[in-house]
């Protein structure tokens, strides 16, 4: 696994050997990055990175200037190893939070510029996702929410969705955040 663009451009990225998840292909992040170039400035957003796996995606954001970053990740195995590469990295402006999807958002005061969400594609839950995040709040007004999720799920008839994109086998879905 590589990061795709930003300062740390070409940096190669392992994840522990017990690694058990689906990491973003390269393609996926460099196709969804490309969308991303021509929306955000990147320096001026806040980001929350859900179900973090390898923490790809949270690399990527704090590669190319993210404010801050959250990344939320449940299995510990997962999370010794972004914290191994957050402090390689010298990411400062990462924070790793060992907890469950569902309870951070729960619990989360914070409101981000995107939220992404890279869930277990088998995860039981997986459909209610865009009314959970969307309903936590943790969207600012002008953000939205980024779902990666298998091709035989669409979320095109979802109140708040206004995007697909896919990947080969990758699908992201975006969502508008609920009106404040």
């Amino acid at each position: 696994m590589r990061i795709i663009g930003g300062r740390f451009k070409g940096r190669r990225i392992n994840p522990p050997s017990n690694f058990k998840a689906r990491p973003t292909t390269d393609f996926a992040r460099e196709g969804l990055f490309n969308i991303l170039n021509n929306r955000v400035d990147f320096e001026a957003i806040d980001v929350l990175d859900l179900f973090s796996g390898t923490g790809s995606i949270s690399y990527e954001f704090a590669s190319r200037g993210a404010s801050f970053v959250h990344l939320v990740e449940k299995d510990l195995r997962h999370i010794s190893g972004i914290k191994k590469i957050l402090k390689e990295l010298e990411l400062k402006n990462v924070k790793a939070i060992h907890i469950d999807v569902s309870a951070y958002l729960k619990t989360c005061s914070v409101r981000y510029d995107i939220v992404f969400a890279d869930p277990p594609y088998e995860l039981s839950w997986l459909k209610e996702l865009p009314d959970l995040v969307t309903q936590a709040g943790v969207i600012k007004k002008d953000g939205f929410f980024i779902l990666e999720h298998p091709r035989d799920i669409s979320f095109t008839d979802h109140k708040l969705f206004f995007e697909h994109r896919n990947y080969g086998g990758v699908n992201f879905s975006f969502f508008k955040p609920l009106d404040t």
